[in-house]
C-alpha cells in the first residue's frame, strides 16, 4: 500500500503601523484598516481587552474608542463592554484571566471573522493573543502595544503565551496578529523603568545583527535616558523593522533549536522568576546582555574595549547590571536557566553569544565557572549601583 505525503504552506501577512493619537476621531488609520477588511456578506464584531495600567494613565481612552467607532459604525460592531485585565506579569501567571477572555468570546459571540483587540504592555498582549488563538481555533487578533518593549519587540512578532508551572511561556502559540498599531502617545505616560526596559531589546538585536544601530544607541544613550521622543521613535521603528526581517527570513515558528533573537535571555527569564517578577523583563535582559558579553570576552571573542562599551551604554541608560539573585547558587538558581532554556525548544542547548559588536554566534555549551566569574565581575562593579538604584525606586 502506498504511503501518503502532504506538503503545504500558509502565507501570513500583517502590517505594523506607526501613528500618534490612534483613537482621535480625525485619525483615519483604524478606519482604513477595517474598511480594507470589510466584506459584504457579514458584519464583524470588535472586542477590546485592555491593560488596567493603560486605563489608569489614560482615563479617557475608553470614551475615545467609543467616539471613534460611533463615527465609523458602518465598518465594525464595537462591543459596548470592555474587558480590563491587570497589567504586568500577573496577567500571564493567573489562568483565570485566560478563562475570562474565553468566556467573553463565548458570551458575546465573537467568531473567527470578528476581532479581539488588545491594548497594553507585552504581558497583556501575550495573554490575549494566546486566548484568541485557542478560542474557535483562532480569532483575528489586533495588537495595540503601549510600552517600548511591546512596540519594538514582543508586540510585533508571532508569539503568544502564558506562564505555567512556574515556567515562563510554558503554554503558548505561534499566531501572527492581523495588524499592529504602534501609538507613540502611549509611551509618554510610562514610568522611567518601563521607558528604559524596552531599550534593552533594541540593544540586544543591535549587538547580534547591526553594529551601526548599536553605535547609534551608544551615541544617543543620554537622549534616550532623558526621554527624548524623536530618539525613541527612531529606536522603536528600527528595532521593530529588524524583528520583522528576522521573522521573515529565518525560523518564525522556532521549529529548530535556535533562538538568535534571545541573546541575553537564558539568564533573564530565570532571573525574572527568581525575583518573583519584581524585575522588569527588559531590566533582566540588560543584566543578561551584560553577563553574556562578559562571558564572550572571557572566550576571547569580544575585546575588553567593546565589552566596556556595551556595559557603559547600559549604565548610561540607567540599567542596574547586578541583582543579588544572580548569586542564588543552588538547584533552582540562575544556572538552572540553561536547562530550562534548552527544554523550552527541545534539542540541544543553543545560546547566542558575541564574536564582536553586531556579530552573534551560537554555542551549544556554557561553562558554569565562567558564568560565575562573569557574575562576580558584575557583583564587584555594579552592586553599589544596584543599591543606589533600589533606593531611587523607593523615593
Amino acid at each position: 500500500m502506498d504511503h501518503l505525503h502532504q506538503t503545504f504552506s500558509v502565507r501570513f501577512t500583517y502590517s505594523v503601523l506607526f501613528t500618534e493619537r490612534l483613537f482621535d476621531y480625525t485619525n483615519p488609520l483604524l478606519a482604513d484598516f477595517f474598511s480594507q477588511q470589510a466584506t459584504a456578506d457579514t458584519r464583524k464584531k470588535l472586542l477590546f481587552i485592555m491593560d488596567s495600567g493603560v486605563v489608569d494613565t489614560h482615563p479617557d481612552v475608553q470614551d475615545d474608542i467609543r467616539t471613534y467607532f460611533a463615527k465609523h459604525a458602518d465598518l465594525v460592531d464595537l462591543l459596548a463592554d470592555f474587558l480590563v485585565i491587570p497589567g504586568g506579569e500577573i496577567a500571564k501567571n493567573d489562568s483565570d484571566f485566560v478563562e475570562q477572555i474565553v468566556d467573553a468570546v463565548d458570551r458575546y459571540g465573537i467568531d473567527r471573522h470578528s476581532y479581539v483587540a488588545a491594548i497594553g504592555g507585552g504581558s497583556v498582549l501575550d495573554l490575549v493573543g494566546y486566548a484568541a488563538a485557542i478560542s474557535h481555533r483562532g480569532i483575528r487578533h489586533i495588537r495595540i502595544p503601549t510600552t517600548v518593549l511591546s512596540q519594538n519587540d514582543s508586540g510585533v512578532g508571532v508569539k503568544n503565551g502564558v506562564n505555567y508551572r512556574a515556567k515562563k511561556n510554558f503554554l503558548g502559540t505561534f499566531v501572527p496578529p492581523v495588524a499592529v498599531f504602534n501609538d507613540s502617545q502611549f509611551l509618554t505616560t510610562l514610568d522611567d523603568r518601563d521607558w528604559r526596559a524596552g531599550i534593552a531589546e533594541a540593544i540586544k538585536v543591535a549587538l547580534i545583527k547591526d553594529r551601526p544601530f548599536f553605535e547609534w544607541i551608544e551615541a544617543h544613550a543620554e537622549e534616550l535616558a532623558a526621554r527624548d521622543m524623536p530618539a525613541m521613535q527612531y529606536l522603536v521603528h528600527r528595532c521593530a523593522e529588524m524583528h520583522l526581517q528576522h521573522i521573515a527570513g529565518g525560523d518564525p515558528f522556532e521549529m529548530g533549536s535556535s533562538r538568535p533573537l534571545d541573546f541575553g535571555h537564558w539568564s533573564a527569564h530565570k532571573l525574572e522568576q527568581l525575583t518573583n517578577f519584581e524585575i522588569r523583563h527588559g531590566e533582566a535582559v540588560a543584566i543578561g546582555i551584560a553577563l553574556d558579553s562578559l562571558y564572550s570576552q572571557q572566550l576571547g571573542w569580544l575585546t575588553e574595549s567593546d565589552t566596556n562599551r556595551i556595559l557603559t551604554t547600559l549604565r548610561t541608560l540607567g540599567f542596574a547590571l547586578y541583582q543579588p539573585m544572580l548569586d542564588a547558587d543552588n538547584s533552582a538558581g540562575v544556572l538552572k536557566g540553561l536547562s530550562e532554556f534548552r527544554e523550552h525548544l527541545g534539542g540541544q542547548l543553543t545560546i547566542m553569544l558575541l564574536k564582536g559588536l553586531g556579530q552573534g554566534v551560537e554555542v551549544h555549551e556554557m561553562d558554569a565557572d565562567r558564568i560565575r566569574q562573569a557574575i562576580a565581575t558584575l557583583r564587584k562593579t555594579d552592586s553599589l549601583a544596584f543599591q543606589t538604584y533600589k533606593v531611587s525606586e523607593t523615593l
